[in-house]
């Protein structure tokens, strides 16, 4: 009937503990709330009840003042003699859905072990009603506030609610007509509408925030990671009132797509004069998948049209990008820097992904770079920023060099690295991944199954690491793949059952199925035992699904990563789909043999640009996983921290 550490002294029955409002003190309100509580005790009508999914030993919080719900911060219940009034709200949590109820007389109720009162039964049935509607129209915010309880009915005198966007595509004609407002609560920009419809129609990611329109520095940043990476290092510095906007392009967007995105960017950059100039950074990590010299044809189609308006408003451009044909979109950059009349600093990934944004924003020095017009050859390893040769340049001589790698170990008496490293066991489990993982592809991905088996060929496995494709919408075939110099032939099948039947050493499923299929999908695949991970790479799933999901998976063992991910990679060993990029990423990254180093990621490019930096820095990577940008991923950074954690023999080796 009180708080259990601080009882508070005797109230002012007269009127209601008015007077001791400022004490800190749990008790309830003597004049109503203990008298009824004693006769609901008295009639055996105080039960408890596990709401949705109970958590053992936790407690709810009987409150007054201004106290709040320890669980979720929520106001309290209100319960008077006349009629009951209060606020009801509702939110999503990892697994479970929030309740919180709350009133003036701040009876805090939350979510797990509940006391009937009188009225309970006319209020839970509401509870569950509510619940009902809150999943079946895919909300991810309810609030009720005020709500009315009379002995026989309940009133709802104000509702506030969020809909989950992804879920449109399943609640359309549920929803009705229903326009999602503008971040920040204001009007959208005709320009972010735009951008908007331009995203809605592609396959890629589209998006535009326009912070400032008389901001002095612009960004046009490829990833959704390396934008919030720019943005935090412009802020950083102290330039926060003059960053004019925020967004990314990613996921391989077409040359036109591109155009159209910087085209919009730069009418924006142009419209205003600013008296010192303005300054464009066009920035990334190092991409996976994304073609950069295709998204720098549009990037330098949309420069070039807006050319006399660039000199006009005195603008400054900076350049940094890597990934699949990075040489040859930044040497479209710099030859475009001689014909525009505006000054273009390019750079590409032996400079730091941030240190552009120093030199534009004038608190370092341009570093002068020699000039390389010439492309790389395809195993390259890139060039260090003395531009030296960070590495040999065929198979052949990666794998001297891995020898080499292991005698110097071995003279020094430490544990070489190998590709049976893979099989140790972390936490007393066998690992995620190994030199002998095999994998099944769900979706026609000839891209991503080449980029597997080439990572897989310069590891020396003794098999390639992809069994079979699934691809429903075609009959039983073969597609051809390389080998090295050697072509092999991957089995597609239009059935699921008959993939998991014949290949059963295969125990991990990548899932490049749509938003729309990756959930039934990666469900149909949980019923096969054989199967220990799931790569989800699709983002936008709704919230409510990817929980079902996510739960259904834990209860059966299976490790999920993603949604929304690129994939991860344990070096040496194996990768999933279009994680690393291209092979000559791959090697300059030092993949094809175990590292020292693990980490875990939410972005897929930021994954990159670690695979990068740690091979500059360190003896290289031992796994990465990227577990996605959506906001409930299957497994989370702890997850794989104490798994690496279970296996200190290879993580952390020198």
């Amino acid at each position: 009937s009180g708080c259990r550490r601080d009882r508070s002294p005797k109230m002012d029955r007269r009127n209601d503990g008015k007077n001791d409002r400022g004490r800190r003190g749990c008790g309830l309100f003597a004049k109503f709330s203990r008298r009824a509580l004693r006769r609901a005790q008295a009639n055996g009508r105080v039960l408890r009840l596990p709401l949705f999914s109970a958590r053992r030993g936790s407690n709810f919080v009987l409150s007054r003042g201004g106290s709040r719900c320890r669980k979720c911060g929520g106001e309290g219940f209100i319960l008077r003699r006349a009629h009951r009034r209060g606020t009801l709200s509702t939110s999503n949590r990892r697994e479970i859905i929030s309740e919180c109820f709350s009133t003036p007389e701040k009876v805090i109720i939350s979510p797990f072990k509940v006391k009937y009162f009188r009225f309970i039964s006319l209020f839970s049935d509401f509870i569950v009603a509510l619940y009902k509607v809150y999943s079946e129209l895919y909300f991810t915010y309810l609030e009720i506030n005020p709500l009315v309880v009379l002995d026989e009915s309940i009133h709802i005198l104000d509702l506030a609610g969020k809909l989950d966007s992804t879920a449109e595509y399943l609640c359309k004609q549920s929803w009705g007509d229903v326009a999602f407002p503008p971040p920040f609560g204001r009007a959208a920009f005709a320009e972010e509408a735009y951008i908007s419809d331009l995203d809605a129609k592609s396959g890629a990611s589209l998006k535009l925030t326009v912070l400032n329109p008389s901001g002095r520095i612009w960004t046009m940043v490829a990833g959704g990671g390396a934008s919030v990476v720019y943005s935090d290092t412009i802020c950083d510095l102290g330039f926060s009132s003059e960053l004019a906007n925020y967004g990314e392009y990613s996921g391989a967007p077409s040359e036109s797509q591109t155009f159209e995105y910087a085209k919009t960017i730069l009418s924006l950059m142009t419209r205003e004069p600013h008296p010192r100039g303005k300054v464009l950074i066009i920035g990334g990590g190092i991409a996976n998948f994304t073609n950069v010299a295709s998204t720098f044809k549009g990037i330098a189609s949309a420069l070039e049209e807006f050319k006399h308006k660039l000199i006009e408003r005195r603008v400054s451009i900076f350049v940094r990008r890597g990934g699949p044909n990075y040489q040859e979109g930044l040497r479209l950059m710099r030859n475009l820097g001689s014909t525009l009349g505006v000054p273009i600093h390019v750079f590409g990934p032996e400079t730091h992904m941030t240190a552009i944004v120093n030199m534009g924003l004038g608190k370092s020095a341009v570093p002068e770079i020699r000039r390389n017009d010439s492309i790389p050859s395809l195993f390259s390893l890139g060039q260090s920023e003395s531009g030296e040769a960070v590495g040999s340049n065929s198979i052949a001589e990666v794998a001297v060099e891995a020898e080499k790698e292991a005698g110097k170990a071995a003279e020094k008496g430490g544990v070489a690295p190998s590709l049976s490293d893979g099989e140790e066991l972390e936490c007393g489990k066998k690992p995620l991944f190994s030199s002998k993982t095999r994998a099944i592809i769900w979706g026609m991905q000839p891209r991503a199954v080449q980029g597997m088996l080439d990572f897989d060929h310069v590891c020396r496995r003794e098999f390639p690491s992809v069994e079979a494709m699934i691809y429903p919408f075609s009959g039983n075939h073969r597609q051809k793949f390389y080998w090295g110099h050697k072509e092999v032939l991957v089995p597609v099948y239009k059935e699921m059952s008959e993939a998991m039947q014949r290949h059963p050493d295969a125990d991990v499923l990548v899932n490049f199925a749509s938003l729309r299929s990756a959930y039934e999908s990666t469900l149909e695949t949980l019923k096969y035992e054989q199967i220990r991970c799931v790569a989800i790479i699709a983002e936008g799933i709704p919230e409510n699904l990817t929980k079902k999901m996510n739960k259904m998976a834990k209860e059966k063992g299976v490790a999920i990563v993603g949604p929304a991910t690129v994939g991860g990679v344990k070096a040496g060993c194996f990768k999933i789909g279009n994680t690393a990029g291209m092979l000559d990423n791959v090697i300059s990254s030092k993949l094809y043999r175990p590292g020292c180093v693990a980490y875990v990621s939410r972005s897929g490019g930021m994954s990159n640009e670690l695979n990068n930096m740690i091979a500059r820095s360190a003896n290289g990577v031992f796994e990465g996983v990227a577990i996605g940008g959506d906001r409930y991923p299957g497994t989370t950074f702890i997850d794989h921290v104490l798994r690496f954690h279970g296996n200190p023999r290879e993580i952390g080796r020198a």
